[in-house]
């Protein structure tokens, strides 16, 4: 197996841990899809399979995401995480303050699949 085999089959796992944990989220639908589409992606590059236009509009659509949903005070959310110690939503901020990196996570993890599907073509 390739290298890129090794790196999305752990994206896989871990975009399937990340869906698990948004049934418990007040939006599941929206969430345990987006992370769905992560994984189907990650699952094309395991096989070699880049597709250039769905790639690019997934990669796109989360880095524009990420955009809208990006907290005003990364420091302030941060500490405000620390310091409940759970992962208990406490406001609707912290929610899309987690939202907003969850997207940049998946379009950080495409991004060499996209290179790849543009690479090719």
């Amino acid at each position: 197996m390739k290298p890129i085999s090794y790196f999305y089959g752990l994206w896989v796992i871990l975009f399937s841990l990340f869906a698990y944990w948004q049934f418990n989220d007040p939006d599941p639908e929206v969430w345990v899809s987006i992370y769905t589409v992560a994984i189907i992606f990650s699952l094309f590059a395991i096989r070699g399979i880049f597709p250039k236009l769905p790639l690019t509009i997934v990669v796109a659509s989360c880095v524009v995401g990420a955009i809208y949903f990006f907290p005003g005070g990364v420091g302030e959310w941060v500490t405000a995480e620390l310091e409940q110690k759970n992962l208990t939503m406490k406001t609707p901020q912290m929610e899309e303050n987690r939202e907003t990196f969850g997207l940049l996570t998946i379009a950080l993890v495409l991004s060499p699949a996209l290179f790849r599907a543009w690479k090719k073509n």
